[in-house]
């Protein structure tokens, strides 16, 4: 039997009035901050600094600085050892575009109904994922694919699993106008944002050039952000950098396993940014009772690249699990494991896939495979994750009201504990 004392009694009521008092701002939240309040208005203002890692310009952008502009390498794309360069990366927005697109971001005013953000199926606690298989869009249902994370987009030049965006613009407003992910339309965008004083303000100060807002500008706003989005100063990278007390003896011989042509991972999940942004066709099963996603072939119309994804990055891949595009690998074992059982063993019967020359048998003992999984966690850097707003121009919920909600039950978790009678 649990003894309560006083202050556990207290505690436990105003966890319960608090909960109801967030519930009913919740619910009032649901509609846009249309008034044009000045108060309300001088709480929003862009930053002029850039943000770490980035250094600011004489033309009043930010550059990104970090050790990897001081390798050379093959083709220019991280092909060789560790101490490699990286490939041509976004960058050179402004302050003030970053910090409006970082607003927008994790504003759920995006889509059609004010109920999801970007950031609702790529959180940054969860490596800009979801920890979903399918990510669930506005209409409350799963859609076709994972969420992939968006560390190091800035490097990228193919963009969404079947490599459909060439750029970040683009990549930045496919969800956006998809019916089953935000739902929105470019008309009705429009309409919420210029209905928003706040925005109005923040826009004009964005893009001084820019005489009203235009989609053009929202998804430049959101690009900007992602481009910030920078993870490589992880253990690895410090490895990489000649600080070898940075891994230890197991995670060392994961690499060396990992980079060997035995297993050949390093082949298509190529260091620093470990991926080489290709698509490959790998024969990953889609979940059972899914039609065959057909992936690539309809963005390049080629059979070749039938059940063709983007090869991802494996940055930050201990905290993005399940694994594959359609989420089907519940941890990084059963995804490693994946590569070890021969070339094709996946594919769905009636299929015949051109499957990548890079996967084959490698017959790794379960030791390595184990080695490798451990050396895969050394490559978690969080450092540059960007501050959450405190609140948004629209007046509502930051990500979205169920996001809100779970961090205010988490706030309010009293632990009530007490002797028990024997």
């Amino acid at each position: 039997m649990i003894n309560f004392n006083s202050n556990s009694i207290v505690a436990l009521l105003l966890s319960v009035i608090f909960s109801f008092l967030f519930s009913v701002n919740a619910a009032a939240n649901t509609k846009l901050n249309t008034e044009p309040n000045s108060k309300y208005r001088a709480e929003f203002t862009l930053k002029k600094t850039c943000p770490p890692s980035f250094e600011l310009m004489e033309d009043g952008t930010c550059e990104l600085r970090n050790m990897y502009q001081f390798y050379n390498s093959v083709q220019g794309r991280g092909l060789g050892g560790t101490q490699t360069s990286l490939p041509k990366h976004r960058d050179g927005f402004t302050p003030a575009q970053i910090d409006l697109g970082r607003y927008l971001f994790f504003d759920p005013a995006l889509s059609k109904d004010n109920s999801i953000s970007c950031a609702s199926c790529h959180q940054p606690e969860k490596g800009f994922s979801d920890d979903l298989d399918r990510s669930i869009g506005i209409t409350g249902e799963k859609v076709g694919r994972s969420a992939p994370t968006l560390w190091n987009v800035a490097f990228l030049d193919k963009f969404f699993w079947d490599g459909r965006a060439d750029t970040l613009e683009e990549q930045a407003v496919g969800p956006l106008f998809d019916a089953k992910e935000m739902g929105n339309s470019p008309e009705h965008l429009l309409k919420t944002l210029n209905a928003i004083p706040v925005y109005l303000d923040m826009f004009k100060v964005a893009f001084p050039n820019s005489d009203k807002i235009s989609i053009a500008d929202i998804s430049a706003s959101l690009a900007a952000f992602q481009s910030t989005l920078i993870s490589l100063n992880s253990r690895y990278d410090q490895y990489a950098h000649g600080h070898h007390d940075a891994l230890n003896e197991n995670e060392i011989k994961g690499l060396n396993i990992f980079r060997s042509f035995v297993a050949r991972c390093a082949e298509c999940h190529q260091p620093p940014l470990f991926t080489n942004n290709q698509i490959a066709v790998i024969g990953t099963p889609d979940p059972e009772g899914m039609p065959f996603d057909i992936g690539a072939e309809k963005t390049f119309n080629n059979k070749k690249n039938r059940g063709g994804f983007k090869v991802p990055t494996l940055r930050n891949i201990a905290k993005t699990a399940p694994y594959m595009h359609s989420g089907g690998m519940k941890d990084l074992r059963e995804a490693t494991e994946f590569y070890n059982k021969g070339r094709g063993h996946a594919i769905p019967e009636g299929e015949d896939l051109l499957i990548h020359w890079h996967i084959w048998e490698p017959d790794l003992q379960d030791k390595e495979l184990d080695l490798i999984v451990e050396f895969l966690q050394t490559l978690t850097d969080e450092s540059l994750t960007p501050k959450l707003p405190t609140k948004l121009p629209s007046g509502l919920p930051v990500i979205d009201r169920k996001y809100a909600q779970q961090k205010q039950k988490q706030q309010n978790n009293i632990t009530v504990s007490g002797d028990e009678d024997e």
